[in-house]
């Protein structure tokens, strides 16, 4: 395959490249720092009260036409150097396609226009938000909440909304990080956050910790927020992007952060956010069960098994297997 070759030469090109232009291939409008400073991080005293925050989602029966996914948001709380509190969140159904993306955007109760494009992600995306601003009103002052991925929605979901949701956390002295595990942070074609960790190890040496701001963003498209990158393990292979509100201080948050990131199964990523993950995950024997339920109600509604199978078997697989 002389164009894989080929290929696999130009990707050489771009990993090594160089350059220092940063952007976001993945969209999102960030004002970037001018010049990068990565700064020794110190870890600080664990915060009183932590809770993370993750979504899942499956896809239990799809007709092509029409599907019908399940979605949850699992919530951990963290104390103690402990969990107290583990809540994989309860599943919910929804139907999309064939007109029925509107009732179901209604019964979900998302914040947006009636006429507004309808996926699973947006629907995953606010079961998570909604347990996010349940996790601020139940911290305790002094606390953390942190969330899988950016500080910034689905586009879909008002900027109002969050903006409201970041100011109260505030007034009631907590804050919200988000955690972001493989980020599409760039500077000039290559991976912003790899290159970040060899610069750091060739600064600091193997075992440091530390943080970066890289970019805020707009104060004009909805609450303001700064991003990092930080290594918040010495035995962190990886650092991650880290999102704060704009007025957090880096070192004094990211230093509470690094206090739950000592787990020696994945260090450097904060353990209870690990757990709101596993706990979120709709593996394939969940989605098996939900089909199997699905099927029977079916059958008990009276809808004939040569249609059933008609509309929701894979063809691709079948084909696959022989």
């Amino acid at each position: 395959m002389a164009d894989l070759d080929q290929t696999a030469r130009r990707l050489a090109g771009i990993l090594t490249g160089g350059g220092s232009t940063l952007s976001d291939p993945a969209g999102r409008d960030l004002v970037f720092e001018p010049t990068v400073s990565i700064h020794p991080l110190e870890r600080r005293g664990a915060p009183p009260d932590a809770w993370a925050v993750d979504g899942g989602q499956a896809l239990v029966a799809d007709a092509r036409c029409l599907q019908l996914y399940v979605t949850r948001a699992a919530t951990v709380r963290w104390r103690d150097g402990s969990c107290v509190r583990e809540d994989e969140g309860a599943l919910s159904a929804h139907l999309l396609g064939l007109g029925e993306s509107r009732a179901t955007l209604a019964a979900a109760g998302v914040p947006v226009d009636p006429d507004t494009a309808v996926d699973v992600n947006l629907l995953r995306d606010w079961a998570e938000w909604q347990a996010v601003s349940a996790a601020v009103d139940a911290c305790e002052p002094g606390g953390l909440v942190l969330v899988d991925g950016d500080l910034q929605p689905d586009w879909r979901i008002p900027a109002a909304w969050v903006a409201a949701l970041l100011e109260r956390a505030g007034a009631r002295g907590v804050l919200l990080a988000g955690i972001t595990k493989h980020s599409s942070l760039a500077r000039s074609g290559t991976p912003l956050v790899g290159a970040m960790e060899l610069e750091a190890e060739a600064t600091f040496g193997s075992r440091a910790t530390w943080w970066a701001r890289v970019a805020t963003t707009r104060p004009e498209l909805g609450p303001g927020l700064g991003v990092h990158v930080a290594r918040l393990d010495p035995d962190a292979r990886f650092a991650f992007r880290v999102d704060l509100p704009a007025d957090a201080d880096p070192a004094g948050g990211l230093g509470r952060l690094a206090a739950l990131c000592d787990d020696a199964a994945f260090p450097g990523y904060p353990y209870p956010l690990a757990v709101a993950d596993r706990l979120a995950a709709c593996p394939g024997w969940l989605r098996a069960e939900l089909f199997r339920r699905v099927d029977d109600a079916l059958a008990g509604a009276g809808v004939a098994p040569e249609v059933r199978e008609r509309a929701f078997t894979d063809r691709h697989r079948l084909m696959e297997r022989a």
